[in-house]
């Protein structure tokens, strides 16, 4: 199956982090303990990592693998999809304010549907939002990563022209970014 060879390349890229020993409680543990202590467990389990790959519900999420990295592994995770011939589907960003960062989402997909959807998500400062571009690889994804630069300031390194695509080419704001006033 090909969300299984995928996810199997991308966690050999990106191993997961090796799960933390969780000490046994002593046995004479009250219920009001024990029910806290698995309230911890399955919201410590929700969690995302910061980086790594996910697998998902497609009926919740909309999605099979969620695959968060850093901006520096963003070109060998984006190769493995190539590989395993999907296309870029779109390119967005969020803007994470009070975490100062800006954050890119990438969604893949292959044409037949129901094989695999893949996310993969990286965050860059916001002082300095910078994240290398894929165009080289996906040329679709060159007016998408302008759409991005346009509404969120992400540069994308080595983009061949990264110029407005919807703004006004002497714009100098970013109007999906939440501390934009226009």
């Amino acid at each position: 199956m090909i969300k299984d060879s995928v996810k199997q390349s991308m966690e050999e890229l990106f191993p997961p982090p090796a799960e933390p020993v969780v000490e046994e409680a002593p046995a004479e543990e009250t219920e009001e303990e024990e029910a806290g202590a698995k309230k911890k467990k399955a919201a410590k389990k929700a969690e995302p990592r910061l980086n790594g790959v996910l697998e998902r519900d497609y009926k919740t999420f909309g999605y099979h693998l969620d695959i968060q990295l850093d901006p520096g592994e963003l070109l060998a995770a984006v190769l493995i999809l190539d590989k395993a011939d999907f296309f870029i589907e779109s390119i967005t960003g969020v803007d994470w304010i009070k975490e100062d960062q800006l954050e890119v989402i990438y969604d893949f997909s292959r044409y037949d549907f129901d094989a695999c959807r893949v996310v993969i998500r990286t965050r860059t400062p916001r002082s300095e939002p910078s994240v290398p571009t894929i165009t080289k690889i996906f040329a679709g994804a060159n007016w998408h990563e302008r759409e991005t630069h346009d509404f969120f300031g992400i540069k994308f390194e080595g983009h061949p022209h990264l110029i407005p695509l919807l703004l006004p080419e002497d714009a100098d704001f970013h109007p999906l970014l939440k501390d934009f006033k226009p």
